[in-house]
């Protein structure tokens, strides 16, 4: 199984490019000679990993989505029996970590989601959907007498906070990313508190 230390394989550099690509000039201000060009094949040698564009962008949509699935209850059987609280962090931390490492992800989403065709539209929506659902049962555990309307409320209102991140500024003009992270977190649970309160 790869491990995060592996060697990107073609297909996840071709991916990767195609979402900053994507995310910089947007679905139709890229063609597929640009993205072969980032990872050193021909356009043409695209096609031998994907079916064209849209593949590529119902990878990276349906992909991110399942990623913070399976993170999410990954990181619940590994907190089995931890205080709720603990839970909580460490969901948080996970969200952050993909707020501040797939940030082109977040804008294709913003902007792209409505290019995919139905079904995959769909199956990003239901996938979501799950994510949110575990998080709302958590906070509930951490908050009992936080409705699930409010709880679920308040999830939405730190995904926006959390996936605020590419309207942060570049990269580079952030403070470090462990000063980030912890300002997130930071506010993350404060939102939360505020929802409880």
């Amino acid at each position: 199984m790869a491990t995060r230390t592996d060697a990107p394989t073609r297909r996840e550099q071709i991916l990767k490019e195609a979402a900053r690509l994507f995310a910089e000039r947007g679905f139709h201000g890229v063609g597929v000679d640009e993205i072969g060009a980032a990872v050193g094949i021909s356009g043409p040698g695209l096609y031998r990993h994907f079916a064209g564009k849209d593949a590529m962008l119902a990878e990276l949509l349906v992909g991110i989505s399942g990623q913070l699935l399976t993170g999410a209850k990954r990181r619940l059987q590994e907190a089995d029996g931890t205080p709720p609280e603990a839970v909580l962090d460490s969901l948080i931390e996970g969200h952050i970590d993909f707020a501040l490492d797939d940030r082109p992800l977040i804008t294709l989403h913003d902007r792209e989601l409505d290019r995919l065709r139905d079904s995959d539209r769909k199956l990003v929506r239901q996938l979501q959907r799950q994510y949110v659902e575990l998080w709302v049962a958590v906070l509930r555990e951490v908050y009992p007498g936080v409705t699930e309307p409010a709880a679920r409320s308040a999830v939405h209102s730190v995904f926006g906070l959390l996936n605020s991140t590419p309207h942060l500024g570049r990269p580079g003009s952030l403070p470090g990313r462990g000063t980030t992270a912890e300002l997130l977190h930071r506010m993350a649970k404060g939102a939360f508190a505020a929802a409880a309160a």
